[in-house]
C-alpha cells in the first residue's frame, strides 16, 4: 500500500534538514505510516493523523521544507533547540489545528509569515532567540486564542501594531531585546515584557484596565513621561520592572495600593520628588529598587516595618538625613545599597544582629561614628562597602574576621590601627581597599595568606617599614597600590612572581636601591607607577618585555645610566611615558620614535645630551612632552606638537635651536644677564623681611593643610588620572573682597621701620601690619582654569596658589594684568622671561637691583615660585620641598654674607627629586 500522505510530507521535510546525529534515522519510507517514527506522535482512532511533531533539541540544520502545510491535524509542533535557518514558511498557516508554535532558538531569518495569522486555534507562539526581522504583521491580532506569544532575542522592528489590543486573552508577552520603536499601544495588555527594545513615548495610562495584568516589564528603553498613576490600580500585580528608560515626575502614591506587588524596580530614571510613604503599605514587598534618579528627602521610616523586604537600593540619589535605625531590625533583609546619597550620621549599630546581610553599601555618604560590629554576625556578609565616608574608630574585629567576605572597601575614611593581621586569615577575600585611611604599622607578612586576592589597595595611609615579600604569593592579584606611604627598603623581587598583575603603584614612598630585573616577568601588566621613591641604578631593560604597558611612571628616582633602547618596543604605551627627575644621560634612544601611540613623553630634568632623535617626528599621538633641564642639542624635529609648544618643554639645554626657538642661526634665549637698570631705593633688607615674614605666615596656613590631610590622607593623584573630588573648592578658597600690593605693605609699616617689629625668627621678621580686609589674593582666573582641567583640589592646587603670592610680593603687580600682557601674573612673568631673561628687571621698580647682597635672593625666591606655577602639575614641588627650598635659600644669602667661612654649603633635600638652588636656574616654563 505504501507510505501515507503525511508520511511523504515529513520525508520532503526530512529531505530538507541535516541530521548529524541521525536522530531520524528509523524514518523509514517502506513503513505504511509514520506514527512510529521518533519525535512523530498520532492520533489513536482508526484513521490515525500526525497530531505532534517534537523534533526539539536535536542539532538538526537546513532549512524547513514547505511541505510542513500538509499536516493539517497537527495541534504540536516543537522544533526548538535546532540551528535551523532560512524562513519560516508561508504554509505553515496551513496547518489550521495548530494549538502551540515552538520555534524558538534557532537561526530563523526574515519576517514572520502572515499566514500565522490563519491559525485561529493558536494559544501559544514561542520565536525567540532567533534572527527574525521586521515588523510583527498587522494580522497578528486575528490569532484570538492566543494566550502566550514570547518573540524575544530577535532583530523585530518597528511600532507594536494596535491590532496585539484584540488578544484578549493574552496573559503572556514577551518581546524584549529587540528593535521594536514607537509608542506602546493602549490597547495593550496581559503579562507583558518588552523590555531592552526602543519604545519611546509615555506609558499610556489605559494599561490600568488590565486588571489581571501579572508582570509588567518595560525596562531597558526609551519611555518618556510620568509613571501614570493608573498602574496603582493592577492589583493582581506582582512585578513592576520600569527601570532603565527616561522617566521623570514623582513617583505616584498610588503605587502603594499593589498590594500583590513582590518586586518594584523603578531604578536608572529620571524620578523626583521624594520616596512616598505609601509604598510601605505593600506588605509583600519583597525587593524595591529606585536607585540612580534625582530623590531628595530622607528614607521613609515606614520602610523598615516592610518584614518581607530582602532587597533594598535606593543609591545614586539625592536623600538626606539619617539611616532608619528600624532596618537593624529587618530579619528578611539581605542586601541594603544607599550608597551616593547625602545620609548624615551613625550607622544603626545593631544592623546585622537580627538579618542575614550579603550585601551591605554605603560608600559616598557623610555617615560618622564606628563600623557597626555585627554585620557579619549571621556570616553571609560577601561584600561591605563603606568607603567615602567619614567613619573612625578601628575595623572591628567582627568584621576582620567574617570568613564570607569576598570584597571589603573602607577607603576613604578617618579609620586607624593597624592593618589587621586577621583579614589574611579570609581565604575568599578577593578586593581590599583600605586607602586614604590613617592606618599606621607595617604591612604584616600574613598578607601572603589571602590567596585569591586580585585588588590590594593600601595607599595614603602611614604604613612603615619594608614591603613583604610574602606578597609574591597572590597569585591572582591583578591591582596592587601602595602609594603615598612611609615604606622603605628595597622592592621584593618577590612581587613579580604576581604573574596576573596589570596594575603596579608604588608611588610617593622611600623605597631605594635598584629594580628588579624580575619586572619583566609581568606579561599582563598595563600600569606601572614607581616615581617619586629612592629608586637608584639602570632602568632594567627588561622594562621593555611589558607587551601591554600603556602607563609608564618612573620620574622622581635616582635612576642613572642611559634609557633603555628596549623601551622603544613597548609599541602599547599611549598615556604616558615619564623619566623626568633622575640622573639619566646618554642619547635619546631612536627607537622611541617607534611608540607611534604615545600621548605623553617626559625626560626633562635629567642629563641627557646629543640631538632630539628625527624618529620622533612619527609621534602623530603626542600631546604633551617636556625635554627642558638636559645637555640636548641640535635641531627640533619637525613634529607638528614640537613646532607650536612653548620654550618652557625645550628650556635649560645647551643648544636646541628650530621651533619655538627660532631659526638654527640664533641664540637660546634663557641666558643670564644681569641688568643695570636702576630703581628707587627702599630699605631692601626689610623687604626681603617681610616677603620672608609673609612666607612664614603662608607656611603657616600650609601646615595646616598639611595636619588636615594629615588627619585624612589624599591619594595625589598622577595628572593624568580622572579623580574625581567630592570637596567644594569654595570649602578651602575664600576669595578675598580686596588685593594688597606692595606700596600697601609698605606704607602699612611706615617702610618696614623697627617699630612694626612683633618677632624675628629663623627665617625673618615679623611685621605688624593694617591692611584690607584681604591679605592674600590668589590669581583667580588661573586657578580656577586649573581646577576646571583637573576637577580635583589637590596640594600641586595650593602649591601654585602659593606661587603666585610670591609673584605677587617680588613684582610688585596684582594677579591680574591686561590681557595683551598675559592675562594673569604668571603668563606675564613668563613672557617677561622670554623676552629679558630672568634678570633683575622682573623685580618690584621699588627695588635697587645694584643691591647685590639682595638681589640674588629674590632672583632665588623668583625661580622657587616659578617653579610652584608650572604649568603641569607634576612639574611643581611639594609644600616640604618648598620649605626645604626658602631655608636653602636662607642658608646660601648668609653664606654669601660671611667672609669667615668659605666652606659651609647648602643643605640638601633627602628626596633627589627635591629642587636645590643649583638647579632652579632651569625653570619650567
Amino acid at each position: 500500500m505504501g507510505l501515507n500522505a503525511e508520511g511523504q510530507f515529513l520525508l520532503d521535510i526530512r529531505s530538507g534538514i541535516g541530521d548529524t546525529n541521525n536522530h531520524l534515522g528509523n524514518w523509514n519510507p517502506n513503513d505504511s505510516t509514520p506514527c512510529g517514527w521518533k519525535g512523530v506522535n498520532c492520533t489513536s482512532d482508526y484513521n490515525q493523523v500526525v497530531r505532534c511533531l517534537n523534533l526539539s533539541s536535536m542539532n538538526l540544520s537546513g532549512s524547513l521544507s514547505p511541505s510542513i502545510g500538509g499536516l493539517v491535524h497537527l495541534t504540536f509542533l516543537n522544533l526548538s533547540f535546532n540551528v535551523l535557518s532560512r524562513n519560516i514558511p508561508g504554509e505553515i498557516g496551513n496547518c489550521s489545528s495548530l494549538e502551540a508554535l515552538h520555534l524558538n532558538n534557532n537561526l530563523f531569518v526574515g519576517q514572520l509569515p502572515v499566514e500565522l495569522a490563519k491559525l485561529s486555534c493558536l494559544t501559544a507562539l514561542n520565536i525567540a532567540n532567533n534572527r527574525i526581522s521586521g515588523p510583527f504583521p498587522d494580522q497578528i491580532g486575528n490569532l484570538l486564542s492566543l494566550s502566550l506569544l514570547i518573540a524575544y532575542s530577535n532583530n523585530i522592528t518597528g511600532p507594536l501594531p494596535a491590532s496585539l489590543g484584540n488578544l484578549k486573552n493574552l496573559r503572556i508577552f514577551r518581546a524584549g531585546q529587540n528593535l521594536i520603536s514607537g509608542s506602546l499601544p493602549s490597547e495593550i495588555g496581559g503579562y507583558l515584557v518588552l523590555w531592552s527594545n526602543q519604545l519611546s513615548g509615555s506609558i499610556p495610562v489605559e494599561l490600568g484596565n488590565c486588571t489581571n495584568l501579572r508582570t509588567l516589564a518595560l525596562y531597558d528603553n526609551k519611555l518618556v513621561g510620568p509613571i501614570p498613576q493608573e498602574l496603582g490600580d493592577l492589583l493582581f500585580l506582582r512585578k513592576l520592572y520600569l527601570y532603565r528608560n527616561s522617566l521623570n515626575g514623582a513617583i505616584p502614591k498610588e503605587i502603594g495600593n499593589l498590594s500583590s506587588a513582590v518586586e518594584i524596580d523603578f531604578s536608572e530614571n529620571e524620578l523626583t520628588g521624594e520616596i512616598p510613604i505609601e509604598l510601605t503599605k505593600i506588605s509583600g514587598l519583597q525587593l524595591l529598587y529606585i536607585f540612580e534618579n534625582k530623590l531628595h528627602g530622607g528614607i521613609p521610616d515606614g520602610l523598615t516595618t516592610l518584614e518581607n523586604l530582602t532587597k533594598l537600593d535606593l543609591s545614586i540619589n539625592y536623600l538626606s538625613g539619617a539611616i532608619p535605625i528600624g532596618f537593624q531590625h529587618m530579619k528578611q533583609l539581605i542586601m541594603l545599597q544607599l550608597f551616593s546619597n547625602s545620609l548624615s550620621g551613625v550607622i544603626p549599630q545593631a544592623l546585622g544582629v537580627y538579618s542575614k546581610l550579603w550585601v551591605v553599601d554605603l560608600s559616598n555618604n557623610d555617615l560618622t561614628g564606628e563600623i557597626p560590629r555585627h554585620l557579619c554576625r549571621n556570616e553571609n556578609l560577601i561584600l561591605l562597602n563603606l568607603g567615602s565616608n567619614n567613619l573612625k574608630g578601628c575595623i572591628p574585629t567582627g568584621v576582620t574576621n567574617c570568613k564570607p567576605l569576598v570584597k571589603l572597601h573602607l577607603a576613604a575614611n578617618a579609620l586607624v590601627g593597624n592593618f589587621p593581621s586577621d583579614l589574611c586569615k579570609m581565604v575568599n577575600l578577593s578586593s581590599l581597599e583600605l586607602y586614604q585611611n590613617m592606618f599606621t604599622g607595617p604591612i604584616p607578612p600574613e598578607i601572603g595568606q589571602c590567596h585569591v586576592l586580585q585588588r590590594l589597595h593600601l595607599s595614603g595611609n602611614y604604613f612603615t617599614g619594608e614591603l613583604p615579600k610574602q606578597i609574591g604569593k597572590l597569585s591572582q592579584l591583578v591591582s596592587f597600590n601602595v602609594s603615598s606611604n612611609l615604606l622603605t627598603g628595597v622592592i621584593p623581587a618577590e612581587i613579580f612572581s604576581c604573574k596576573m598583575l596589570q596594575r603596579l603603584d608604588l608611588t610617593r614612598n622611600s623605597f631605594v636601591g635598584t629594580v628588579p630585573s624580575e619586572i619583566g616577568a609581568l606579561s599582563q601588566l598595563e600600569i606601572l607607577e614607581l616615581s617619586e621613591n629612592q629608586l637608584s641604578g639602570d632602568i632594567p631593560v627588561e622594562v621593555g618585555n611589558l607587551s601591554r604597558l600603556t602607563y609608564l611612571q618612573m620620574g622622581g628616582n635616582l635612576f642613572s645610566g642611559e634609557i633603555p633602547v628596549t623601551l622603544g618596543g613597548i609599541l602599547s604605551l599611549q598615556i604616558a611615558l615619564n623619566l623626568s627627575c633622575n640622573n639619566l644621560s646618554g642619547p635619546i634612544p631612536t627607537e622611541l620614535g617607534n611608540l607611534v601611540l604615545l600621548e605623553f613623553l617626559l625626560l626633562n630634568n635629567n642629563h641627557l645630551s646629543g640631538e632630539i632623535p628625527d624618529s620622533f617626528e612619527k609621534l602623530s599621538s603626542l600631546l604633551g612632552c617636556n625635554f627642558s633641564n638636559n645637555d640636548l642639542t641640535g635641531a627640533l624635529p619637525s613634529l607638528s606638537l614640537f613646532q607650536k609648544t612653548g620654550m618652557g618643554s625645550f628650556s635649560g639645554n645647551k643648544g636646541l635651536c628650530g621651533g619655538p626657538f627660532g631659526n638654527c642661526n640664533g641664540s637660546p634665549p634663557f641666558s643670564f644677564h644681569p641688568s643695570d637698570a636702576g630703581g628707587k631705593s627702599v630699605r631692601i633688607g626689610k623687604i626681603m623681611a617681610i616677603i620672608s615674614a609673609v612666607i612664614g605666615g603662608i607656611s603657616l596656613i600650609l601646615i595646616l593643610v598639611i595636619v588636615y590631610f594629615m588627619r585624612r590622607p589624599v591619594e595625589m593623584a598622577a595628572p593624568l588620572q580622572d579623580k574625581s573630588s567630592s570637596t567644594p573648592i569654595s570649602d578651602i578658597y575664600l576669595a578675598p573682597s580686596e588685593e594688597f600690593t606692595f606700596q600697601d605693605l609698605v606704607a602699612a609699616t611706615e617702610n618696614f621701620d623697627d617699630s612694626f617689629v612683633i618677632g624675628r625668627g629663623a627665617c625673618g621678621t615679623v611685621y605688624r601690619a593694617d591692611l584690607p580686609s584681604a591679605c592674600i589674593s590668589v590669581s583667580k582666573a588661573r586657578a580656577s582654569t586649573e581646577y576646571a582641567y583637573t576637577l580635583k583640589i589637590t596640594e600641586k592646587c595650593d602649591i601654585y596658589s602659593y606661587g603666585v603670592v610670591l609673584l605677587e610680593l617680588l613684582t610688585g603687580r596684582t594677579p591680574v594684568q591686561p590681557l595683551d600682557q598675559g592675562g594673569d601674573l604668571v603668563s606675564w612673568a613668563r613672557n617677561y622671561i622670554q623676552v629679558h631673561s630672568l634678570s633683575p628687571g622682573i623685580l618690584d621698580d621699588r627695588v635697587n637691583v645694584q643691591d647685590q647682597n639682595t638681589i640674588p635672593h629674590m632672583i632665588t625666591v623668583m625661580k622657587i615660585a616659578l617653579l610652584c606655577t608650572s604649568l603641569s602639575p607634576v612639574d611643581r614641588p611639594t609644600m616640604r620641598e618648598v620649605v626645604l627650598m626658602l631655608i636653602e635659600s636662607k642658608k646660601l644669602v648668609e653664606h654669601s654674607n660671611s667672609s669667615s667661612s668659605s666652606s659651609s654649603s647648602s643643605s640638601s633635600s633627602p628626596r633627589h627629586h627635591t629642587y636645590s638652588s643649583d638647579e632652579l636656574i632651569n625653570v619650567h616654563m
